[in-house]
C-alpha cells in the first residue's frame, strides 16, 4: 500500500517528460515575449481556453502536440526548431 502512494506521489510530481517541460517552457518564454495571456494564445491556437493553463501547470498531463507547435511556430512567426532543445535530453 505504502509502494502505490509513493508511485501515487511520484506521479503526481511530474507528470511531462522533460523534453515535453522543455517545449512547453519555450512556448510559455515566446507566449510572455509576445505579452500574450492564456487566453489570448488559446484563441489564436483554436483550443479551449483552459489549455494553456492545463499546458504550463506541472499538475496536468495536457501538452502541445506537433499541430500545435506548427501552429504556435506561424502565430509567433519563428521556425518549430525554435520549441525544440539542441540536444535530446538523455
Amino acid at each position: 500500500m505504502r509502494f502505490v502512494f509513493i508511485l501515487s506521489l511520484l506521479m503526481a510530481i511530474s507528470l511531462k517528460s522533460d523534453i515535453e517541460a522543455y517545449v512547453i517552457n519555450k512556448v510559455r518564454e515566446k507566449r510572455m515575449e509576445h505579452n500574450l495571456s492564456q487566453s489570448d494564445l488559446a484563441i489564436e491556437l483554436d483550443v479551449s481556453n483552459g489549455f494553456i493553463g492545463q499546458a504550463e501547470s506541472s499538475k496536468s498531463p495536457t501538452k502541445y502536440n506537433l499541430n500545435h507547435l506548427n501552429k504556435l511556430a506561424i502565430i509567433f512567426k519563428c521556425s518549430v526548431k525554435d520549441f525544440i532543445p539542441d540536444q535530446p535530453f538523455k
